[in-house]
């Protein structure tokens, strides 16, 4: 397969995760006889500092042009005081816009010999599997009116939903579910919000079509509670955008660190790969991101993007053997006795073992 894939590496640890997730596409390109065309755009503050906007066209055009876009991150505290269409934040809800990418597909897995390297005991989270289908181009993010008041004494957002946005994320929901447990939880606040009652009666309508899978309904507050108190109860959540955002990053407590988490934006014009995982300006250039949330997106966008399920699953197993032979950043649980390993060290062993992928 001939196939362009538009590289945003944005600004932090992105840069250091985009550069694991290239080399990853590289090695599965070369095991499976594939050809890979890599095209690096700026985007965020990366944009910001080369004297653009934080989407800039070229940037924009390489995207809509590409088979697959894979970012790394962006964020930079420096531009924290800048109006919001001049942050790097910025870049991402205009591109998800432009691609009209509605889906955001998030996995939540507990590698085997990771249930100690988060907060949670190990019995609660062993063999956890959660995916959260979050709608990602409605409710409050995009809602309008917006904005803060003439005198900066009050701000005002708007959530709005149609029913025709809730019928298709949930389609992807009860869709995903049949691929795995067969249960999806859509979470609200129908209690409280009319866009959440909308939410609750369309998603109930749409699940009558799937009869084979096991539809639940639960408030956004008590689904917090529960997926970090048992969260093996859960197999697809379904939610809207901003409990979405919320939800699916308290999985990085599950599973044992956000570096871990990958995620796939599909349903667009090209879909958006991306770890969940921030900027992180912190530890940016130490060697210590965790590559293994930006190559487990590589192996979402050999599934989604470009239809090679062998080769994702491959990714996938080579991550699992690296976790598995003991490797382990400075993010996740020591094993007695060794000593953690950094970005790169992480990224080559993963690496490695996709070459050797049968």
């Amino acid at each position: 397969m001939n196939a362009t894939i538009a590289l945003l590496p944005g600004d932090g640890i992105g840069r250091e995760v985009t550069a694991a997730a290239s080399s990853a596409l590289m090695a599965v390109a070369d095991q499976f006889g594939h050809a890979f065309d890599l095209q690096a755009y700026d985007v965020g503050g990366a944009a910001l500092d080369a004297g653009q906007v934080p989407l800039p066209a070229e940037t924009l055009k390489g995207c809509l042009a590409a088979d697959a876009i894979f970012l790394g991150a962006v964020g930079n505290p420096k531009f924290d005081g800048e109006p919001p269409a001049r942050r790097p934040e910025a870049a991402i809800l205009q591109l998800r816009r432009e691609l009209g990418a509605y889906a955001n597909l998030r996995p939540a897995y507990v590698w085997p010999g990771l249930e100690d390297s988060g907060s949670l005991k190990p019995e609660v989270v062993k063999g956890v599997d959660v995916l959260v289908v979050r709608e990602l181009t409605g409710g409050l993010y995009y809602g309008q009116p917006r904005g803060v008041a003439e005198d900066g004494q009050s701000a005002f957002n708007t959530m709005r939903y149609s029913v025709e946005e809730i019928e298709r994320i949930a389609a992807v929901a009860f869709e995903s579910a049949r691929l795995r447990g067969k249960r999806v939880t859509s979470v609200d606040k129908a209690n409280v919000l009319e866009t959440s009652r909308l939410w609750r009666q369309v998603v109930t309508d749409v699940g009558e079509r799937y009869p084979d899978i096991d539809l639940g309904h639960e408030y956004v507050d008590a689904c917090a509670l529960l997926i970090a108190s048992k969260p093996r109860r859960y197999d697809v959540i379904l939610t809207e955008n901003l409990f979405g955002d919320i939800l699916s990053d308290e999985s990085g407590a599950i599973v044992g660190s956000l570096g871990l988490l990958p995620s796939a934006s599909i349903g667009g014009k090209v879909g958006l790969f991306e770890p969940v995982h921030g900027s992180a300006p912190d530890i940016a250039g130490h060697d210590k991101a965790n590559p293994i949330g930006a190559i487990g997106s590589v192996a979402m966008l050999l599934r989604h993007a470009l239809k090679l399920d062998a080769e994702a699953t491959a990714v996938e197993q080579a991550i699992g053997e690296a976790l598995t032979a003991g490797y382990r950043t400075v993010d996740l649980m020591p094993i007695p006795g060794k000593s953690p390993v950094g970005s790169k060290s992480m990224a080559t062993a993963i690496i490695e073992r996709i070459r050797a992928a049968a």
